[in-house]
């Protein structure tokens, strides 16, 4: 039951990145998704993230589910967009923040130890200091 649970989940993430496709396909996709960019999206991001906040300020839950999915679709966008100049795609997103969070939570997924919840944040900020200093060569803060 739980490898069926997961396959549908799969086979929903794999729907979701078809269309995308589609959309985008120069040879009959749609005409406006075509004519975007990473600029061009980037108010639709801020639309769909602050509707996500309000739907949680106002209790809505109802339609937080598909104001998440809205939000959802925007990173899927920026993937294909990445993915149509060779940069990277939906994937390597998803495998980047899994690393990202095995990483930063060593206390869950390694032998650390679990601190508070304040010693957990130093750490946190810890790890985010030391990749930021990995990727630009400086020190930060």
């Amino acid at each position: 039951m739980t490898q069926e649970i997961s396959s549908k989940r799969e086979a929903a993430i794999e729907r979701l990145l078809a269309i995308m496709r589609r959309l985008r396909d120069p040879e009959g996709g749609c005409p406006w998704d075509l004519r975007q960019d990473f600029d061009t999206i980037v108010p639709y991001t801020l639309e769909e993230a602050y509707e996500v906040a309000d739907a949680i300020e106002r209790g809505a839950y109802g339609e937080l589910q598909a104001e998440l999915g809205d939000l959802l679709f925007q990173v899927v966008f920026y993937a294909r967009l990445a993915e149509e100049r060779g940069l990277f795609d939906f994937r390597d997103v998803v495998e980047a923040i899994c690393d990202k969070l095995v990483r930063r939570h060593p206390h869950v997924f390694g032998d650390a130890e679990a601190g508070d919840e304040r010693e957990q944040a130093r750490a946190w900020e810890a790890h985010k200091r030391a990749e930021r200093e990995a990727r630009t060569g400086a020190p930060t803060g």
